[in-house]
């Protein structure tokens, strides 16, 4: 592994109250998750923020729960990315980075995730909105519609240094398209295919593996790789980002209290 690459591995999350037991130790009070988590995984990427921009208050409560050596990465609030045209959005995202940062060392990437209604079709309305964007920090793109897939959108993002996101998910093409120095991985899978999200239900090891091997070559490129994944993917996220962790070399702290059974 190249001394230059720096791994940040875990969850989209980390507030699941079904994690009690599996996870969490029984009885534990919310308040004390995250610092629960981090003694177990070095990254989160906060899910919650797509839903508003977070208060001060809360960000400097994560920071300060989290070990010097976490990492966050925050998704764009909704409101910037699907409910209204893009240009609309500017103010409010330079007010969501502003609330970011105060995470100091600690952010790793801030997440745009499109909806499946933006379209290539709006792409001069994208690079407008991301020629506003600071280049203190880290950004990745993700696209839930199959027209970005083209030369295009690789030539937009490059000169920005803005990461297009390798997604795991239903439809989208399972490849890795190098935009950056740095390399952002989401395995989501099929949601609301697991009725309980408390012990693996599938076995990824192969399509992680495959992950894995087009990562491989392509490491020395990136200074940083971001990987998160969903309790979606195979039913339990901590489990699944462990066996991820194994597999590219990584060290992973056992679960404990422990799981129900294997399942395989």
């Amino acid at each position: 592994m190249p001394a230059s690459t720096v791994w940040h591995l875990g969850t989209m999350g980390f507030s699941y109250k079904e994690w009690l037991g599996p996870f969490y130790p029984a009885g534990m009070p919310a308040r004390n998750y995250l610092t629960h988590y981090s003694a177990f995984f070095d990254a989160v990427e906060i899910d919650s923020t797509f839903y508003g921009t977070p208060r001060p208050a809360q960000v400097q409560r994560w920071r300060h729960a989290t070990p010097d050596h976490f990492t966050f990465c925050l998704k764009t609030p909704r409101t910037i990315t699907h409910d209204a045209p893009l240009a609309e959005g500017v103010a409010a995202m330079q007010e969501f980075v502003e609330t970011a940062v105060l995470l100091q060392q600690k952010l790793g990437c801030i997440l745009i995730q499109f909806g499946p209604t933006f379209t290539f079709a709006q792409v001069q309305e994208l690079d407008q909105f991301l020629s506003q964007l600071p280049q203190t920090v880290r950004f990745a793109v993700e696209f839930r519609d199959d027209s970005w897939v083209r030369e295009e959108t690789v030539q937009l993002l490059r000169p920005y240094n803005i990461c297009l996101t390798a997604t795991d998910y239903i439809h989208l093409p399972k490849t890795i398209t190098p935009t950056a120095d740095f390399l952002y991985l989401r395995f989501i899978g099929q949601h609301g295919q697991f009725k309980t999200k408390d012990k693996e239900e599938i076995d990824k090891t192969a399509d992680l593996q495959a992950w894995q091997q087009q990562i491989a070559p392509l490491r020395p490129q990136f200074k940083h790789i971001f990987g998160f994944f969903n309790n979606d993917y195979a039913g339990f996220s901590p489990a699944t980002c462990n066996r991820f962790k194994r597999l590219v070399g990584l060290e992973a702290e056992d679960i404990r209290p422990p799981q129900q059974g294997r399942l395989f």
